[in-house]
């Protein structure tokens, strides 16, 4: 079978994260795979820069000054345009309370830190490409 991370190419991620680390890091991993890659310091960021760049898929990391991963997830998730974008929780911690919370608020699934390249990919694949399978 085909890899899947393949098909990557043109798949919109938008990563929120105050680490410059993790964002590069996720930068550099996406954009090998042929994603269009946007990234924010943080929610109030990333609110801003949802609406222009319309990305297929989010990750945004929980602990985060101003407005914390929960509260971002969950404004997106209100919102009637991006109700359906996927959006998945980046937390160093790996505990249940967060994953429950995460799903409360609208997740579709949670990475923990520090994350591969081959579990950013895969998660990349499978929500991007539904997106993009949703569109065809």
């Amino acid at each position: 079978m085909a890899d899947p991370t393949k098909t990557l190419t043109g798949v919109k991620v938008m990563v929120i994260d105050d680490s410059n680390t993790i964002r590069r890091s996720a930068e550099i991993f996406l954009g090998q795979a042929g994603c269009t890659v946007i990234t924010a310091e943080d929610g109030f960021q990333a609110l801003s820069k949802l609406a222009d760049h319309g990305p297929d898929v989010v990750f945004c990391d929980i602990l985060m000054p101003r407005l914390d991963g929960y509260q971002t997830c969950a404004l997106i998730k209100k919102s009637p345009r991006f109700s359906n974008t996927p959006v998945i929780m980046l937390s160093s911690k790996d505990g249940l309370f967060d994953r429950a919370r995460g799903r409360m608020v609208g997740s579709d699934q949670y990475l923990t830190k520090p994350f591969t390249k081959d579990s950013l990919l895969k998660a990349v694949a499978e929500f991007g490409r539904r997106d993009l399978l949703a569109a065809v």
